[in-house]
C-alpha cells in the first residue's frame, strides 16, 4: 500500500493534536535513545529532537514514500534519523527510554500481543506511549466498509478492510501496561473537527482509511468507490454555516515501566 505525505498532512493541525496530548503526558527527564514507530513523514519526530536534544531520536515507518519525506526533516536536527522497516519486527534495545507510536498501531496486526514483550524488554523507567483512532463504529468508516462489501464492489476489495480486531479500548491498554508491572494511564477524547471546504470527510479519510481501497481498484475503480462514497459521507456529515463537523475519536495509553 502506498501513502501520499502530502494528502496525510493536508489537516495538519487536526491530525497533529492528538500526538502532542499523547506526548504532554510522558515525563522522562534526560532520555538516551527516544524511538517513534510510524514516524510518517518526520515532522511529528522532530519535535521529540527538539524536546530532547540529547537524546539519539529514531522515526522508523515501512513507507517509502513516507521516509523520502522525513529525509529533509532529519537534515535539520543532528539527533534525528529515520529507518525503514517493519513495527512488528521491532524491539527496544537495552538504552531505549521512550517509545512513541502515534496512529500506527491499527495497522500492525496482533499489536496488543506485541505491546506486552515491548514492555518486557524495556529498562525499568522507560516510557511507552501509543495513540490509536477509536472511530472505526464512525459513520466515515461504516459507510466505507458497507460500501466495499456490496455487490459492486465486494469481489474486488473481499477482506481489504479490518475493524474488528484493528484497535483495542482504553481499558485493554491499560490492563496489558499494568499487567506488564507498569504505572499506566489510559484515555480516549473525541475532537469535534469543524473541516472546511467540499466532501472535507472524504479529503480526510484519502489520507488515511480510504488508502487500502484505492490500493486495491484501478484508478477509475477508485473514482467511482470515490464518487458513490462521497454521497454517502454528505448525507451522514452535512455541511453547516462554519464547516463541516467531524467528530474524531482516538484512544491513548501512556506506561512507565516501575
Amino acid at each position: 500500500m502506498k501513502w501520499d505525505p502530502a494528502k496525510y498532512v493536508q489537516f495538519g493541525d487536526y491530525r497533529d493534536r492528538p500526538f502532542f496530548d499523547l506526548t504532554a503526558r510522558i515525563q522522562a527527564d534526560g532520555p538516551r535513545h527516544v524511538v517513534d514507530l510510524g514516524c510518517g513523514p518526520g515532522n511529528l519526530t522532530a519535535a521529540l529532537a527538539a524536546r530532547w536534544p540529547g537524546a539519539a531520536v529514531e522515526g522508523l515507518d515501512s513507507s517509502g514514500e513516507m521516509l523520502a519525506k522525513a529525509g529533509a526533516v532529519a537534515a535539520a536536527a543532528g539527533n534525528l534519523s529515520f529507518s525503514q522497516g517493519d513495527i512488528a519486527a521491532w524491539m527496544p534495545g537495552p538504552d531505549t527510554d521512550v517509545v512513541v507510536s502515534n496512529a500506527a498501531l491499527q495497522w500492525v496486526p496482533g499489536h496488543r500481543e506485541l505491546l506486552p514483550r515491548w514492555l518486557e524488554a524495556l529498562r525499568p523507567g522507560a516510557w511507552f506511549a501509543l495513540q490509536v483512532p477509536g472511530n472505526f463504529d464512525a459513520p466515515s468508516h461504516t459507510l466505507m466498509r458497507g460500501l466495499a462489501a456490496s455487490d459492486e464492489w465486494s469481489g474486488c476489495l473481499a477482506g481489504v478492510l479490518r475493524h474488528d480486531d484493528v484497535v483495542g479500548g482504553p481499558d485493554d491498554y491499560l490492563e496489558l501496561m499494568l499487567d506488564a508491572g507498569c504505572d499506566a494511564d489510559a484515555w480516549e477524547t473525541t475532537y469535534l473537527q469543524v473541516l472546511p471546504g467540499a466532501n472535507p470527510v472524504l479529503e480526510w479519510v484519502r489520507g488515511t482509511g480510504l488508502r487500502p481501497v484505492l490500493a486495491a481498484l484501478t484508478a477509475e475503480e477508485g473514482a467511482r468507490f470515490e464518487a458513490d462514497y462521497a454521497r454517502l459521507l454528505n448525507e451522514a456529515y452535512p455541511p453547516g454555516t462554519h464547516g463541516t463537523v467531524f467528530p474524531f475519536r482516538r484512544v491513548f495509553a501512556v506506561a512507565r515501566k516501575r
